[in-house]
């Protein structure tokens, strides 16, 4: 396993997600829509019908993963191999973090802010047409903190736990919640399943991810202590149980605060305010965060084939 871990992620880094290759979450959203639209019009109550849709769907993601992979290995054992570390491969999403990011960089270092706030409303949910160039700033450290739990941290545990087929039922979890988690009136009973199922499956890689962040800072030349010590004190703080820890171990590794006022869907909101402003926020943080993602990623790594080398 250690093997197809290093595989895997070697591709993810250096080729990342190709925009010519079908993705299997597409596949797994398109599912999702057309449950959805489905149990909605039955008479099944909607908290049920939303919990029908999960396990659905999840159950199916990792019975059809393990199903491909389990033929494969019978066609022949390194096939059966090859198909794992492609799926693995496909499961995590550091690179494609990290050009999402650059491409809100780029127009910000030009001075194109309408460019830049475009990109960011293409990873955030939050209304980006009035941001002004540091609620930029900010809102990409954000998605790039949390997100890396998503991304990468959270799909490498599943993987290492139990391979190509509960990496990929991890992530139809994050997907559902994405698409139906909202507390909104569409969504607030219908996706009460899969955000508590969301919740639950990242708990442990998140608050592990207070521990993978500061040591991947302290490699990386940045506040290793203040990240450490801001996980701690501030991991807790934001409305999710579980975003406030890589938010706030970057807010610690850079020196800066995170969270304040934000606007979904025209209501204002204020997220809890994460970290110390020891230093004010720059266009110089993004780049920061990208490779405080990649050095994360790859202690998260290292300390995944770690624990299967001792397992095996």
């Amino acid at each position: 396993m250690a093997f197809e871990l290093m595989i895997a992620y070697g591709l993810d880094i250096l080729i990342g997600d190709p925009i010519w290759f079908p993705h299997p979450v597409r596949a797994i959203g398109q599912g999702i829509t057309a449950l959805e639209r489905y149990l909605r019009q039955t008479t099944i109550p909607l908290r049920l019908a939303g919990a029908i849709l999960t396990i659905t769907i999840v159950g199916l993601t990792y019975g059809l993963v393990w199903l491909i992979c389990h033929l494969a290995g019978i066609f022949h054992p390194y096939l059966g191999k090859a198909i794992a570390i492609l799926l693995i491969f496909m499961s995590l999403s550091v690179r494609s973090l990290a050009q999402a990011a650059k491409k809100v960089y780029s127009p910000l270092k030009a001075d194109n802010i309408n460019q830049a706030r475009r990109q960011l409303g293409q990873i955030v949910s939050r209304e980006t047409a009035t941001l002004d160039r540091d609620s930029v700033i900010r809102g990409t450290v954000e998605t790039v903190a949390e997100n890396t739990v998503d991304g990468f941290i959270s799909p490498l545990f599943y993987a290492i736990i139990g391979g190509a087929p509960l990496a990929w039922a991890y992530k139809a979890i994050n997907t559902l919640d994405s698409m139906v988690g909202y507390k909104d009136e569409r969504y607030l009973r219908f996706g009460w399943f899969s955000a508590r199922l969301d919740d639950m499956a990242n708990s442990i890689p998140a608050r592990l991810s207070g521990l993978i962040i500061p040591l991947a800072a302290f490699l990386t030349g940045k506040d290793s202590i203040q990240s450490i010590k801001t996980a701690l004190a501030d991991g807790r703080k934001a409305e999710s149980p579980n975003a406030g820890f890589p938010e706030a171990a970057f807010a610690g590794a850079l020196n800066i605060q995170l969270g304040g006022r934000n606007i979904y869907q025209g209501k204002i909101t204020n997220r809890p305010l994460i970290g110390q402003p020891l230093r004010p926020r720059q266009i110089e943080n993004i780049k920061q965060a990208i490779h405080l993602l990649y050095a994360t990623s790859l202690v998260a790594l290292m300390g995944g084939m770690i624990i299967v080398w001792l397992l095996t």
